[in-house]
Order: C-alpha cells, then sequence, then structure tokens
C-alpha cells in the first residue's frame, strides 16, 4: 500500500518559480513540499544568467529611478501588440515590486539593481534606460550546509573551470585581464579563490548569477522549514469534484501519495524538450536545441491536462530563442554554447549561407534568431556564422573560444571555429558564398571605417551600446573587419525555454480552455504560457515573472489575493 501523507502545498519543480511560491507560502504560515525530479535542486534556474525584469522594484527606487506604472506597461503594450494581455500584466507589474520587497526583507534572497540596463527596444514608448532588472547578490554556498550537495553545478559552457562569472562589472574585468591592472587583481582573486574550493569542496562555492539565486531560495526555503525533496517523480495529480487535491508520486522507496489542502503549483520548467508538441509550432522549422535542463520534458503540461487544463499555443513564438553553437566533445558529442556577448561587439557580423547579413547583430538574443528563421529559405536548415578576426577572438572571445589568455588551438583544431588566411579561404571552408561575403564585408567594412552601419542601424539604441565596447570610437558597436586570420563560428537556433505553456490567470491559477480556473491548480514559470507573449522586451522576461508569479500563486494558495 502506498505511503500517505498531508501537508498545505505541494510546488512541483525547484526552480525560480517553484521555490519562490514555495518560500512565499511557507511565509503565510502554510506546510509546503517541494517535489523535484532531480537528484539536485534548481532547475534551469541554475543555468541561468540569473537576472530578473522586475519594473518599478525597490532598488531602483532607493536609487533614484523613480517611474509610474504606466511606463512599463506601456512598453509592453508596444511589443506585445495583440498578445498583450492586460490582466495578467497589470497583475506581474503591481507584483513584481511586492515580491522584490518581500524576499529582500524577509529571507536570505539578496538583490543587486542593474541601474545601467536598458530596454532592448528603446525607441518605444515607455521603454527604460535603467533599474528595471535585479540579479541575486553573490553567495557564498558554505551558508547551505550539508545541502550544497543538492544544488545543480553550473553548466560548463558557461563558466570557466566550473566559475562562474557575472555580467557587469565581474565579466568586464575577465574581458579585460590582460590590459587593466585592476582587473587583473579582481581576476587573481576571484581564481585563486575558485581554485582552493575546488580543492576543499570540489566545486565552486563563490556562486554568481542563477547559481546564487537558487542558492539564495534554497537557504530561504530552508529557514521557512519548507520540505525539500529531490528524485521525486510526481506521476498523477489527485482531485475531488473538480479540485486538485494532492499527488501520487514515485520515489526510492516506492509509491506515495500527499494530500495538499491548499492545492498543487506546477513549476516544472515547461516543454522545451518536448518536440513532438513543439515542432508543430516552430513555423515550419524543426524545434530549436533546448538549453534547459534535460528533465524539463513537459511533465507539469500532462499532468494539467489529465484534469482537463488548457495549453495555449497563441503566442507569437513558442520558444524563447537564443542562437547557440554546437561544441565538440572528445566523446563525439556536441554540447550547446549560447551566444550572448560576443554578437554586440565591435568588429563581428552575422551571415547567412550566401554571406549576406541578415539582422542587427548587437540585438537581443531572442530577435537574432527570429531573423535568421525569417531569412532562411523554406526547406533549408536555419543556420547563420559569426565572423570576425583573428585580434576580434583575441579581445572577447568567439562562442567558447574565451579571450586572451586562455588559447584559441583547440578549438580551432576540433573545427569548431574555422579560419581562413582570407574572406575566400573562410567562405570555402564554411560552405559560405565567396562572392556574396566578399561583398558583404565590402560594404559593411565601408562604412564602420567611419563607425555607421546603414543597414541595420546597428549602435543607435541604449541597449545595443551597453553590448558594445566604450573604448571603440565612434561607434562601440561597430568597427572594420579586415587583417586576418579570419575567424567563423557556425550558430544555430536554440531556445532558454518556451513561452508556449498553460493557460492561466492573474493569480496563477491554471484554466480550463474555457476559460474557467481549476480550482487548487497553479502554474508559474515556464509552465504558464509566458505573461511576455512570445516576445523579449528585455533581458531577464523569464526568470522576473517566474519569480513574480510563483509569488502570485503562493499568495492566492494561502487565501492572500
Amino acid at each position: 500500500m502506498a505511503a500517505q501523507e498531508t501537508c498545505d502545498l505541494v510546488v512541483i519543480g525547484s526552480g525560480a518559480a517553484g521555490l519562490s511560491a514555495a518560500v512565499t507560502a511557507a511565509h503565510q504560515g502554510l506546510k509546503v513540499i517541494v517535489l523535484e525530479k532531480a537528484p539536485v535542486l534548481g532547475g534551469t534556474t541554475a543555468w541561468s544568467g540569473g537576472w530578473m525584469w522586475v519594473p518599478r522594484n525597490p532598488l531602483a527606487v532607493s536609487a533614484g529611478i523613480v517611474e509610474d506604472i504606466s511606463a512599463p506597461r506601456t512598453y509592453l503594450e508596444h511589443v506585445l501588440g495583440n498578445n498583450f494581455d492586460a490582466a495578467r500584466a497589470d497583475a506581474f507589474l503591481r507584483a513584481a515590486p511586492e515580491m522584490v520587497g518581500f524576499f529582500q526583507s524577509s529571507t536570505a534572497l539578496q538583490f543587486e539593481c542593474g541601474t545601467q540596463i536598458p530596454d532592448t527596444y528603446g525607441n518605444l514608448p515607455g521603454a527604460g534606460q535603467g533599474g528595471r532588472s535585479v540579479i541575486a547578490a553573490p553567495f557564498d554556498a558554505r551558508a547551505l550546509g550539508t545541502d550544497i550537495a543538492n544544488l545543480r553545478k553550473p553548466l560548463p559552457e558557461t563558466t570557466f573551470m566550473g566559475m562562474t562569472i557575472q555580467a557587469g562589472p565581474d565579466l568586464r574585468a575577465f574581458m579585460s585581464m590582460t590590459r587593466s591592472p585592476r582587473a587583473f587583481v579582481h581576476v587573481t582573486r576571484r581564481f585563486a579563490r575558485h581554485l582552493s574550493d575546488l580543492v576543499l569542496y570540489r566545486r565552486g562555492m563563490d556562486l554568481r548569477n542563477g547559481l546564487a539565486l537558487v542558492a539564495r531560495l534554497m537557504r530561504s526555503a530552508r529557514d521557512a522549514t519548507v520540505d525539500l525533496r529531490t528524485s521525486a517523480v510526481v506521476t498523477a495529480l489527485m482531485s475531488d469534484a473538480d479540485r486538485v487535491t494532492g499527488v501520487e508520486i514515485e520515489t526510492a522507496a516506492g509509491p506515495a501519495t500527499i494530500k495538499a489542502r491548499c492545492g498543487v503549483i506546477l513549476a516544472t520548467g515547461g516543454v522545451p524538450h518536448e518536440a513532438a508538441r513543439l515542432d508543430p509550432l516552430s513555423h515550419g522549422n524543426r524545434s530549436p536545441r533546448s538549453l534547459a535542463t534535460p528533465f524539463s520534458t513537459g511533465a507539469g503540461a500532462s499532468l494539467a491536462e489529465s484534469v482537463g487544463a488548457a495549453f495555449d499555443t497563441t503566442s507569437a513564438s513558442a520558444s524563447a530563442y537564443c542562437p547557440v553553437s554546437e561544441v565538440p566533445n572528445k566523446t563525439g558529442t556536441t554540447t550547446l554554447f549560447p551566444h550572448i556577448i560576443e554578437r554586440g561587439k565591435p568588429g563581428i557580423i552575422g551571415v547567412l549561407q550566401n554571406g549576406r547579413r541578415f539582422c542587427n547583430e548587437g540585438n537581443g538574443y531572442h530577435d537574432y534568431v527570429a531573423a535568421m528563421l525569417d531569412a532562411t529559405p523554406q526547406g533549408e536548415d536555419p543556420q547563420s556564422w559569426l565572423i570576425c578576426t583573428g585580434a576580434f577572438q583575441r579581445r572577447y572571445g568567439l562562442g567558447m573560444s574565451r579571450p586572451s589568455p586562455v588559447p584559441a588551438g583547440p578549438y580551432l583544431r576540433s573545427g569548431y571555429i574555422k579560419s581562413g588566411k582570407t574572406i575566400a579561404d573562410l567562405a570555402k571552408a564554411c560552405g559560405i558564398d565567396p562572392d556574396g561575403l566578399g561583398q558583404t564585408l565590402q560594404t559593411y567594412n565601408k562604412h564602420a571605417k567611419s563607425g555607421e552601419d546603414p543597414e541595420f542601424s546597428r549602435g543607435e539604441t541604449p541597449y545595443n551600446r551597453l553590448q558594445g565596447d566604450p573604448t571603440q570610437k565612434p561607434n562601440p558597436c561597430v568597427a572594420p573587419i579586415e587583417t586576418g586570420p579570419f575567424f567563423a563560428v557556425r550558430v544555430i537556433p536554440g531556445s532558454f525555454g518556451t513561452f508556449a505553456g498553460l493557460k492561466t490567470n492573474e493569480h496563477a491559477q491554471v484554466l480550463r480552455a474555457d476559460g474557467a480556473a481549476i480550482d487548487g491548480l497553479y502554474a508559474a514559470g515556464a509552465d504558464m504560457a509566458s505573461v511576455m507573449g512570445g516576445f523579449y522586451p528585455a533581458g531577464g522576461i523569464n526568470l522576473g515573472p517566474a519569480m513574480t508569479f510563483g509569488y502570485i500563486a503562493g499568495r492566492h494558495a494561502a487565501g492572500q489575493s
């Protein structure tokens, strides 16, 4: 006979959304159990950059950035268009600053504010020029005690020997360590500590980015007596008279049931690896290669659909795109590297197989992939190449190959980076039309010498300029590509996760096809259809709503509106 137990609330999934919901509900007095099917906690959040888009947050206000709620609302209306869901957008914008304030004042989750980080589309009404983003403050993992064994390790491709590096001053120091004594000292200190941690703990303990967010949420959950369980697979939802009342689970000790007086919150990471569901939503292309953990297989959606939930496929894009390259391994397999940083630097362009540019390379990662998909002829596999010089690679890196002083040789020898003494040689190595690439570079270089990009206006928005190099004058995003050797890396569509998800209301309650709420069932994070409607108006628009709707769901389940 299956073991039975009772609690107030069951949360399925342990990323930002799940842990936010669990901590929030526990602070409302609920007995909360978090069930994670992986052997570690953190979900894809642990592999993320960790930034959260939360307009009007208390840290921004303290820094003197004060906005009326109408400003970010206007911005979302213009970006999302017909995909703007007023009820959910308003709920998000109202609750986001409350969420930050709650965690900042009552838990171990402390934040830093991105006062200089602008929204992606600075030309649109209501766009913010800074202060709408926050990130978890760095965290010493030793504060987790024995729970450190339950924290997911970082994605190797986005670390340096397992050391997480935070966007902003920390990253700038690593990028300029060979040119700045101050940066060199910073990097040396961080790396020395990291080596010490590897010896003592066999992992990095100075946590940044998504790992810091998860670790701080784990510490907060333990402080609030949340029961965190790993390797617990939910096999079914329990219901009674149209209300979800608990879950059936499978553990190493066998099957069990957990009754949940206040309901169940789904936060399992969405459907990024469920090709059968995503392929039909990918506009004639295969669904993108996902950077989400392999445990994000659509369990939340399937569980919800079993009790009558509706899956919303109306978003402009089913996936949160990111350009990725395939990094070959010694085993003959490949891993994925997300191209976030180098695309915005001066002296690199993206081209298709015909050798032509197709977008402003310094725009958001979602926009880069969307433009690649739009520009790829029907029937061809979408792909592009990032083209630069060897000098560019030494200064900024290229994909998985790090900048100086880390050697690029292994990536050249493996074929991950293609090279050529001339542009014609590079085109041949990549299979790119040499005439097309030659003409593209001739036109690009002609204008780049004076810092101009008349074709795609690179460097003309605050977002572009933030991604560039301020030492490059007059345009921090544009420089000629003239002196060989020339390098290239092949880039294909990838994703951080999914925008398509379960239909929900402003309380994060899961809905049926007729719009009626399923009592006792909530969804947050990638399990709910994104409030961003399939668009990417700013960095952090996955984690910001995940944390916020987790907070909303936790409060609503506890009877707080």
